[in-house]
């Protein structure tokens, strides 16, 4: 029976008076850690709340703890601008680099006080929080520094993020008010998670890191809310209006807000003291409940901070201390060699599983037979391993001193071990290749490409699921995608069994997912289709030049099957024959590319494979359509490199091809336009070698916002 009053006043009232007590103790149990009230007490205060909001509907507001989750799943999620850019930071890789970065500083400030903020650094994702009139309105992740994606409904279901700052401290908030941090998934949490996608049949996650960031962008803030997920804040980005003079401050401010701020924050008088921090954090991190990769340094003082100001992507006053590379020595058990899906033979290290750097690794590539020979790996070696930039397994070396008397080297198989078909080594190559187009290694790998996200970008299709298929035969190649129905993909056994022994099977709901995203790829632009063939040589950027230059798969076929035109006979030159040649005359492609695509739409299985797309309803040609934009730089040619602070790479590529430039990978002698970004590399030598108009970004904004193509020089 409810217990609400009947009054609508006294219901206002009391229900007001709970909330201020349920974010009090939110406050004392997530951010200090120290709660006053049992779970039962703390739950029966929440449940009259709701008998309230049940009873008086009018009276549910957005920030009350009963809506952390109260919205459906969205689809998408909308781009958010950042009030000001997150940056990155630039990062201390050991002790000598941090101590060069504490001596700019010193030099930097003279003889003036210069005070550090030492901070965990948190292994998470990014957050901007914003609250207007003391409530919170959004949230958004990072995404490239500028743009992150709107997860407000997700980001409410997170326990210790307050929907209101604490009633204390909202008399001295602004308006609105911004701030940063980090959400995260304690370790214990991550633990639990792999444990039910185990008992589900699912894959586990790699680390916390990624199953933190994949939780804050699920589509079901349900499922987000069941993630178990935490925050730390660090950064008020708008510290004026409070009248904040120090990080520290604003550490304090953020704390008495009722956010949840590190406990290991220290201040730091000198910087030995800083050297001290971050030895003494590379001793705890593994007691720690959840995942650190280093340690923040900052300028304590606001007025410094701004003082230093900013390069083009980090600031100058705060670095991230990167710890070293965790190591653990396990045992090497064999070397598998794996067949990718160009017939590259690759070494794999497979061990006795080992923990390094929050998650446990089995395998790790050795690349090739070159660096397995340069390492001196083999079987039955104990091993060092470790995670290079804390994300990727790599094997350091053997411990030679407990190598077993007479273990032999390993060498290259001369068969491949999918097939048994021949490997060969082309000269002045380190990889080995299975020379036979039918192998089954080279299937899968093929079948996973076309999948993947940058060429048809079917989601959900793995490589656990594609191996299924191939096992089950009812996926040959990539054409065979499209007959999939949902009753075969539901029914797909996939190899594992539950507790009470029934096999896992895929399931309606994912195959249901799969068979939209399936269908949804056959209107992939054309350059994705052409990635997606995996043609040897054809990258995602020759792809797009291609497709835009022929417009279809026909024509890009038409102009392989000519004889292209040989230098020599006739008396041609090697400039005319390569001009002759309708695929490596294109800007971006040469001969190597154009022998790459005869040699594969020469195959005949190659073209019978094309046919079966188009009759299964692949799009295998471009949609024209009246542009935009007026086509005011067709004929030109740009080349991006480097850089850029108000665009990514792609974007302004994107840009430029609005107004019907081509973008290219390469600079030559045909590139009309070098645009030349922070840290320009050999693309940039290579044009002004060869008189290469080089311009900034700046050029680049008024190209775009003008439409025209710069003036001549001179």
């Amino acid at each position: 029976m409810s217990s609400a009053p009947a009054d609508r006043g006294a219901a206002t009232e009391r229900a007001e008076a709970l909330r201020r007590e349920i974010a009090h103790h939110d406050y004392r149990y997530y951010a200090l850690d120290a709660p006053e009230i049992s779970d039962a007490a703390y739950d029966s205060l929440v449940r009259e709340l709701r008998e309230i909001e049940e009873a008086w509907p009018e009276l549910v507001t957005p920030d009350s703890p009963t809506q952390r989750v109260g919205v459906a799943p969205t689809a998408t999620f909308a781009p958010v601008a950042h009030s000001q850019r997150m940056y990155s930071l630039d990062n201390a890789m050991d002790l000598d680099e941090l101590d060069a970065w504490l001596a700019r500083v010193r030099d930097a400030v003279g003889e003036r006080e210069c005070g550090f903020v030492c901070e965990l650094k948190i292994d998470g994702s990014s957050l901007a929080l914003v609250y207007e009139d003391g409530a919170l309105v959004r949230a958004a992740t990072r995404g490239d520094g500028r743009t992150g994606e709107d997860v407000t409904a997700n980001v409410r279901t997170i326990r210790d993020v307050p929907l209101r700052l604490r009633w204390d401290a909202s008399d001295s908030a602004p308006a609105r008010v911004e701030v940063r941090g980090e959400v995260y998934m304690p370790k214990a949490s991550f633990e639990r998670l792999n444990e039910a996608q185990e008992e589900a049949g699912q894959p586990p996650f790699a680390n916390p890191r990624n199953a933190a960031a994949g939780a804050v962008r699920q589509k079901d803030p349900a499922v987000t809310a069941s993630r178990d997920l935490a925050t730390f804040l660090y950064q008020v980005v708008d510290v004026r209006p409070l009248g904040l003079t120090r990080q520290s401050d604003a550490l304090e401010w953020l704390r008495a807000a009722g956010f949840r701020v590190n406990p290991d924050v220290v201040t730091c008088a000198s910087a030995e003291e800083v050297r001290a921090y971050c030895a003494s954090a590379v001793e705890k991190r593994d007691d720690l409940p959840y995942e650190i990769d280093g340690v923040v340094v900052k300028v304590d003082s606001f007025a410094l901070q701004e003082e230093l100001g900013y390069t083009s992507k980090s600031p100058r006053w705060a670095i991230a201390f990167k710890f070293p590379p965790e190591e653990k020595t396990t045992v090497l058990r064999e070397i598998r060699v794996q067949v990718g899906r160009t017939g590259a033979l690759t070494p794999l290290a497979e061990f006795d599983p080992v923990t390094v750097a929050g998650s446990t690794i089995a395998r790790a590539t050795l690349h090739n037979s070159d660096e397995v020979r340069r390492k001196d790996v083999r079987i039955g070696d104990t091993i060092v391993v470790r995670k290079a930039g804390d994300v990727i397994p790599e094997v350091v070396g053997p411990v030679i001193g407990m190598r077993e008397p007479g273990a032999p080297e390993w060498r290259m198989p001369a068969e491949c071990p999918s097939c048994g078909g021949p490997v060969w080594r082309p000269e002045g190559e380190v990889v080995s290749r299975c020379t036979n187009v039918g192998c089954p290694a080279q299937r899968l790998e093929r079948l996973g490409h076309w999948a993947g996200r940058g060429a048809m970008d079917i989601d959900g299709m793995g490589a656990e699921i594609i191996t299924r298929l191939v096992e089950r035969d009812l996926v040959h190649d990539v054409a065979d995608f499209y007959l999939l129905d949902e009753a075969t993909l539901a029914a797909l056994d996939m190899g594992r069994l539950k507790k009470d022994g029934s096999p896992v099977v895929l399931g309606p709901v994912v195959a249901a997912k799969l068979v939209a995203t399936i269908d949804a790829s056959r209107t992939r632009p054309l350059a994705r289709v052409l990635f997606g063939l995996g043609i040897r040589h054809v990258g995602s950027t020759v792809a797009e030049v291609l497709a835009a230059e022929f417009g279809s798969l026909d024509g890009l076929m038409d102009a392989a099957a000519l004889e292209p035109p040989r230098a020599g006979e006739n008396g041609l030159t090697i400039a005319a024959a390569l001009a002759a040649d309708p695929i490596a005359r294109v800007e971006g492609v040469g001969p190597t590319i154009a022998a790459s695509i005869r040699a594969f739409f020469g195959n005949p299985d190659n073209c019978a494979l094309v046919e079966r797309l188009r009759e299964r309803g692949v799009r295998l040609a471009e949609e024209r359509s009246e542009p935009a934009r007026p086509q005011t730089l067709d004929g030109l040619t740009f080349v991006l490199t480097g850089a850029l602070e108000r665009f990514t790479r792609d974007e302004a590529g994107a840009a430029l091809k609005e107004l019907g430039a081509k973008v290219a990978g390469s600079v030559s002698k045909k590139t009309s336009f070098v645009i030349a970004g922070e840290d320009a590399g050999s693309k940039y030598d290579k044009a002004l070698a060869l008189g290469v108009p080089v311009l900034g970004e700046d050029d680049l904004v008024r190209i775009l916002e003008s439409g025209e193509p710069p003036a001549p020089a001179g």
